[in-house]
């Protein structure tokens, strides 16, 4: 085994005592594991990498400074210098620009079709996991393209090499190593490095830095005291904002270890007190967790079920969708095993033994959606068992990373955990699991171009704005990194739209709603999300990031070809038209419920749009049939030839004719929504499962406590996603009707007609079905997809495995 951690054996050393010496009790244990870490925390000099063309003296100007080297970081640095604007990328430590620091995976749903977005807009992560991917899958297959997310397990040295190859191949892009000390900020003229000396602001000092006298950011300093000028900075700190680390009730300041190993990297002190005495902004403290590494050889693989790679692997990137992934002949196997009732019993005994977090009264605040181990157990104690991936991290490594066993025990109680799982009864540990607590900005204090308010040329991206995993990050870090880039050069910004893109919905969220939990991305927070598909975010906002300055002309001629493709494809479709009864009576068609009202004859594509039917039996069926057809022109004259859909455009095309009936209901809805928004919740609703099966414990929980008054009240409150808001709305207008016809009728009569329009709404594919819905297809399909979407919710809350990757 090519280990990146030492060996087992230099881990033993530091946690010599655990295995050896039963009367060492846990802090003790986890004590000498961080003094041991702590101990290995380096001091490294500043120094100019890559396009530098300048001496190494004290001072230097750039457009653009992006503090941070994550996922948002290397984004925003990108995009950034896509715009023209000489931009300077600070971090730490340079061989850690674009490491994955917890799950060594990229996708999943919702956080795919963030992953598509990005790559639309010119983007590097789609190409990277490209280059570095070796397990590819796409979850929900089986569901609607709405909801399908595209996923990959990534090699992770590979990723990050390749992610430092394309940095320091981006013209107008330098990479600084430093670490950021403190902001240099104008203020009424005066120009001044701030200081992390001053006193603590009050809630009320801070409501008036934010209302107040406007600042400007004039650059950076460091810590072995280089400035670097800029007018524009971009903070993507991660979890260094003031990190700490937890190994069971020991803590020790870092952001992070680096990968597999004992070293540390030391947190940002400076930074959170400047943002929050300085400037103002409201902190809160968040955390995340990631689980022990283990040795692969002492896995008995034999035992556990296996679950290969999607072959052949979907590319990520749209400008890869021919020429397909670079690892596609070394696709690696994943596997599944489960916790067991001796594990949920380790896991409850020695919850005691917990850190105690600085947030939420020393419990923490940890991502809802990707838990920890005690947080599942906690949470559903009905359930025998939980699910585990194994994720091997690379082609070159052993180790192993167990998706779903984070949990910061004291290390002899991750072994014993670990032990009580079918296939890890031998299991060695290769680096312990741990928590980091860290500090992030209420995002509201920002604009939709992720400008702090307050604080003008001053933009934040990733965790410090409240967000979870790698993808959410990547996201913001495009939007700030390219307002940054364009404000430098005096163009219009770049904001994306709720209706645009999953990128606007994020976003949105984040400036309108603020957040109190870590945020992660889910298709149901999306009300467009029947348009808003992975297949089709090139058509969305390629064109859009080209008109604005962060799309490339290559990017461009990609996009007219695909474009071209899918107008040729969609062309035949619609131009491929026969009787009602001809369609009923061929052999591939009869079976279809085919609507015979109007009797008009039909194209493939509406037939196309049933759900018995896919896009190669149709272009197979229309091969068959057109040599044979009449030179007729109701009979199809203008399809002669039939081409089938290149596999780059399949996706869209069937999506596009699958939804085109569901598209105009969707908009009708959201219409309806936006006039109604301004009607009245009675406040004696009881929120309970009873009464709201479709929405998550989580809606309930806060509907319950927030108690809103209006729709529009309710469609502000964290975590309400927007057919949420459709099911309440028919729930409270249908609720109406009921009272209404009681007190008519205890009135002896139906009485007069309300003065006042009677509230409508289209539901969702996925809703409860209206009683005015009467085409037989589309209401088995309604009742398919709402299913669909219950289970999907109820996954989103039992299970953080596979959807959940990536969210460290």
């Amino acid at each position: 085994m090519q280990r990146l951690f030492p060996s087992s054996s230099s881990f033993l050393t530091v946690t010599r005592g655990i295995r050896g010496s039963p009367r060492m009790n846990h802090a003790v244990q986890a004590r000498h594991f961080a003094r041991a870490c702590t101990s290995t925390i380096t001091n490294r000099g500043s120094s100019l990498l890559r396009m530098s063309s300048h001496s190494s003296s004290s001072s230097h100007t750039y457009d653009v400074i992006v503090v941070g080297g994550g996922h948002a970081g290397c984004e925003a640095a990108a995009a950034s210098a896509r715009t023209g604007a000489k931009t300077v990328l600070v971090t730490q430590k340079i061989e850690t620009v674009g490491e994955m620091s917890c799950n060594p995976s990229i996708g999943g749903i919702g956080k795919g079709h963030l992953v598509r977005e990005i790559d639309a807009l010119d983007g590097v992560m789609g190409r990277m996991i490209d280059q570095a991917g070796i397990h590819f899958k796409i979850l929900n297959s089986r569901k609607g393209p709405a909801v399908r997310g595209p996923r990959a397990q990534a090699d992770r040295e590979r990723y990050r090499e390749a992610m430092r190859k394309e940095l320091a191949a981006t013209p107008n892009l330098t990479i600084f190593q430093g670490s950021v000390e403190d902001l240099i900020l104008e203020d009424g003229g005066r120009s001044s490095s701030s200081s992390s000396s001053g006193s603590s602001s009050s809630s009320s000092g801070m409501e008036s830095h934010l209302v107040g006298q406007q600042k400007f950011v004039r650059g950076i300093t460091t810590a072995t005291g280089e400035t670097l000028l800029a007018p524009n900075v971009v903070i993507t700190t991660g979890t260094f904002l003031k990190g700490k680390c937890y190994l069971g009730k020991e803590t020790y300041a870092a952001g992070r270890h680096l990968r597999n190993s004992l070293e540390l990297e030391a947190p940002s002190i400076g930074l959170s007190v400047t943002l929050e005495e300085k400037l103002g902004l409201p902190l809160g403290r968040l955390k995340t967790g990631t689980p022990p590494r283990l040795d692969g050889k002492t896995i008995d693989w034999s035992s556990l079920e296996e679950q290969p790679s999607d072959d052949p692997p979907r590319a990520f990137s749209y400008l890869n969708a021919d020429g397909g992934v670079a690892l596609a002949n070394r696709l690696i196997k994943c596997h599944k095993t489960f916790t067991t009732q001796t594990t949920h019993e380790l896991v409850l005994k020695n919850a005691h033994l917990l850190p105690d977090y600085d947030g939420d009264g020393g419990r923490g605040v940890g991502p809802r959606y990707c838990p920890s181990l005690f947080k599942k157990v906690e949470r559903f104690p009905d359930r025998n068992s939980h699910i585990v991936w194994l994720e091997p991290e690379g082609l070159d490594t052993d180790v192993v990373y167990p998706n779903g066993l984070s949990g910061p025990f004291p290390v002899d109680v991750q072994e014993l955990i670990l032990h009580s799982i079918p296939g890890l009864e031998e299991v060695k540990i290769v680096v312990p699991g741990y928590d980091v607590e860290y500090d992030y900005v209420d995002p509201r204090s920002l604009s939709h171009s992720l400008e702090v308010k307050n604080v003008q040329g001053l933009y934040l991206a990733g965790q410090i704005c409240g967000t979870t995993g790698y993808e959410e990050a990547a996201a913001q870090g495009l939007v700030a990194g390219a307002n940054a880039g364009l404000k430098a050069g005096g163009r219009e910004g770049l904001v994306i739209g709720r209706d645009e893109g999953y990128i606007g919905v994020l976003v949105d969220d984040l400036v309108t709603k603020g957040t109190n939990e870590p945020y992660r991305m889910f298709t149901s927070r999306a009300e467009y999300r029947l348009s808003l598909r992975a297949d089709n975010a090139d058509l969305r906002l390629t064109e859009k990031g080209w008109k604005a300055g962060v799309v490339g002309e290559g990017r461009m001629e990609a996009l007219r070809e695909r474009e071209g493709r899918v107008a040729l494809a969609m062309g035949q479709l619609e131009a491929f038209v026969l009787p009602v009864r001809t369609w009923m009576t061929m052999e591939e068609t009869k079976g279809l419920e085919i609507s015979v009202r109007d009797g008009a004859p039909k194209s493939a594509a509406e037939v196309l749009s049933l759900k018995d039917i896919t896009l190669g039996e149709m272009e197979a069926l229309m091969m068959k049939v057109v040599p044979s057809m009449p030179a007729d022109e109701d009979q199809g004259e203008g399809v002669r030839q039939i081409f089938p859909t290149p596999d780059a455009a399949k996706d869209t095309v069937e999506a596009a004719c699958k939804y085109r009936f569901y598209l105009e209901r969707q908009e009708k809805e959201m219409d309806s929504w936006r006039r109604n928004a301004a009607l009245r919740i009675p406040m004696d609703i009881t929120y309970s499962r009873e009464n709201f099966p479709s929405l998550s414990a989580e809606e309930i929980q806060k509907l319950a406590a927030h108690r809103p008054v209006t729709f529009h009240a309710a469609s502000q409150i964290s975590g309400i996603t927007p057919h949420s808001l459709v099911y309440l709305f028919n729930y409270v207008t249908k609720k109406g009707k009921a009272e209404k016809r009681e007190k008519e009728a205890l009135r002896g009569g139906r009485g007069g007609r309300e003065g006042g329009r009677e509230a409508e709404i289209v539901t969702h594919h996925w809703q409860e079905l209206e009683e005015q819905e009467t085409e037989k297809g589309l209401m088995q399909e309604d009742r398919q997809q709402q299913q669909q979407q219950q289970q999907q919710q109820q996954q989103q809350e039992q299970e953080a495995a596979k959807a959940n990757a990536g969210s460290g």
